[in-house]
């Protein structure tokens, strides 16, 4: 078995400074979250699972140049993923959204959004559904 490859890690940051236990992983098909010293908890997602990602960054966040991304996923026991804290969060969420487009590729997965009938080819001929001749 061979170890795995990470595409981006980092930890959750306290005044800018990695000062914590919980530690973020990204490879090309899993996103890791793991807390704990002596009690590890892992969490992970499965890169094709993830369906939105959202930024937020708090005032205080920003003047430390860290950020939360979240990520939003169809996975049961991890539907919601917050990676707190980490340094160059629009980086990090971009390398996300890249990575869960080639999991999702390499799986062939891709699901059909819904068109609203203004989107929808126009099948209009022209009558105006008046009066017939």
């Amino acid at each position: 078995m061979e170890p795995i490859e990470y595409l981006w890690q980092d930890r959750k940051r306290h005044f800018g400074l990695p000062l914590s236990f919980t530690r973020y992983f990204l490879s090309g098909d899993r996103l890791f979250c793991e807390t704990g010293l002596l009690n590890l908890k892992a969490e992970e997602v499965l890169l094709y699972r993830v369906q939105d990602l959202e930024l937020t960054m708090t005032l205080g966040q920003r003047m430390f140049g860290v950020g939360t991304v979240c990520v939003h996923s169809s996975d049961k026991s991890s539907p919601h993923m917050d990676l707190k804290n980490v340094k160059n969060p629009r980086q990090v969420k971009e390398l996300i959204h890249q990575s869960v487009e080639e999991a999702k590729d390499r799986r062939r997965m891709r699901t059909t959004e819904l068109l609203s009938q203004d989107d929808g080819p126009d099948y209009h001929d022209g009558d105006d559904g008046g009066d017939l001749d």
